[in-house]
């Protein structure tokens, strides 16, 4: 088996809302493979974080020092689904998730994300089952476990989301396609070790990063633990 392509993805959740540039470019500078949107509705979860127009204005600052592009990953926690997903789309996001049961039809939703021109995920909570990948596994770009239930940061990680990790690879690995596996809620540096090693390649962390004085830190210290 080859050796996976780790991304790791800090959730501007948990970033500095007064100057959400600067944190995106800061998280870029130390190390950052993707930078991840939790967007929440108060209607699916009960919060409330940011439209597409924050996503259109940090467009320009989610670039590495060299000027390339880094992706945008949008997690919407939303429902209905399409109109904020193709919202998104327009706003410069480069990967969309979002959840099947918020969908009516999610089969309809994964197309319009792809016409629209972004790469689509579905996001599975902690007690949902991954049934639906039966149906769409060979349509998809990214798929998203969730370890928190999902509305808030700073949650704590939740054990049995290993096993649901450790089942989507299986998946991923029987479909033959290059689909990659995230996992968000409560990774840490002294944790994302066992997340990788039940399948996960990409990782979302918000306080974990943001929350620290030195971003470059934990980023590095969380490669230093996938190593």
């Amino acid at each position: 088996m080859n050796t996976p392509t780790y991304r790791i993805a800090p959730s501007i959740l948990s970033a500095d809302f007064a100057r959400l540039g600067e944190e995106v470019r800061q998280v870029i500078d130390a190390g950052a493979d993707w930078i991840h949107f939790d967007v929440m509705d108060n209607h699916y979860v009960p919060n409330l974080t940011f439209g597409p127009m924050v996503c259109q204005a940090l467009k320009p600052h989610a670039k590495t020092a060299a000027g390339v592009a880094v992706q945008i990953d949008v997690h919407l926690m939303v429902s209905p689904v399409d109109a904020l997903a193709q919202a998104f789309a327009k706003a410069g996001a480069d990967l969309i998730s979002f959840h099947p049961d918020a969908s009516t039809h999610v089969h309809r939703s994964v197309q319009a994300i792809q016409g629209a021109g972004c790469q689509v995920g579905l996001v599975f909570n902690p007690a949902e089952p991954l049934d639906v990948l039966d149906w769409l596994i060979d349509d998809i770009d990214l798929i998203l476990i969730m370890s928190v239930n999902p509305g808030f940061g700073g949650q704590g990680f939740i054990d049995s989301a290993l096993r649901k990790v450790e089942q989507a690879r299986k998946r991923i690995q029987a479909s033959g396609r290059d689909i990659r596996l995230e996992v968000d809620g409560g990774i840490k540096p002294d944790n994302i070790r066992r997340v990788a090693d039940a399948g996960a390649d990409t990782f979302v962390a918000g306080s974990a990063i943001f929350g620290q004085p030195d971003y470059a830190n934990v980023v590095r210290a969380m490669r230093q633990a996938l190593a």
